[in-house]
């Protein structure tokens, strides 16, 4: 959508830009937007931050599509820009590629994961989906089972990015075009257990995690237990919960009893 001589901003074939690329000495996630209701207000998102002791900027032209948004920078140093309309790109019809619908979740490595899920959710209004153990959480801001994703760890960096694709066929067809690319899997297809997506692992030229999936939870009535049918949920009515600490990553699929995979994952 948009190049210059050390950027390139990529958007679906939907018509939404889903990541920007930037010249760098290393590949780390720089920045991170979200977009809320349209026609919300900026300025009490500003009010409701600076509350919160979160410094703000407001910024125009972040990108072709977002002419307005709000800037802060989040608990772990990452810059979060927030923004309310948007101007869609045209439809391609065009059928090279994975074609994913968008970009789904991003999620991190930090120290104090509580903090970060604290900081998301009190402060930002994202709501938790799910725990495993007390080291890692999954939070939403839609329907999706997970915007964003918060591990433990020591060394704190962006632990994988992904993006959904239609369907199942779609998923097989993602890795036929990896391997006809000459990129490996490091992990799946598998089906996991918390969010319940079918999910497919590769890697960048710039050894950044990324994942292609579809299927994932829809939490339509947190309350009721009504999440989209799935006859693979372990339970029913299926809600939030605090899974076992040894949860297993996946149902089936490469390394499905989540063993083994720590030291190339």
């Amino acid at each position: 959508m948009d190049r210059t001589k050390d950027t390139a901003l990529f958007a679906t074939r939907l018509g939404q830009e889903a990541i920007a690329l930037e010249r760098g000495a290393e590949s780390s996630l720089k920045r991170l937007s979200f977009q809320v209701a349209p026609g919300s207000d900026l300025g009490e998102l500003a009010a409701n931050l600076q509350g919160h002791g979160v410094a703000t900027e407001r910024r125009q032209d972040i990108s072709p599509g977002v002419r307005d948004a709000l800037s802060f920078i989040d608990p772990k140093g990452t810059l979060v820009e927030v923004f309310a309309e948007y101007e869609f790109h045209d439809f391609d019809s065009s059928d090279a590629g994975i074609s994913p619908l968008k970009f789904g979740h991003v999620a991190y490595r930090v120290e104090d994961v509580q903090k970060l899920t604290d900081f998301y959710s009190d402060v930002l209004g994202f709501r938790v989906s799910d725990w495993v153990g007390d080291h890692f959480s999954f939070m939403r801001c839609g329907m999706d089972h997970h915007t964003v994703n918060f591990v433990r760890s020591d060394a704190p960096m962006l632990h994988h990015i992904a993006f959904e694709v239609k369907d199942w066929a779609a998923l097989q067809r993602s890795c036929e075009v990896l391997t006809r690319n000459r990129i490996p899997l490091v992990w799946g297809p598998l089906r996991h257990i918390v969010g319940h997506n079918i999910a497919a692992y590769h890697r960048s030229g710039d050894n950044v995690r990324v994942e292609m999936f579809c299927e994932m939870d829809q939490m339509r009535d947190e309350a009721l237990g009504y999440w989209d049918p799935r006859p693979w949920h372990e339970e029913v009515p299926l809600r939030p919960k605090r899974w076992p600490k040894d949860t297993w990553r996946s149902q089936w699929g490469f390394g499905s009893n989540g063993q083994g995979f720590e030291g190339h994952f």
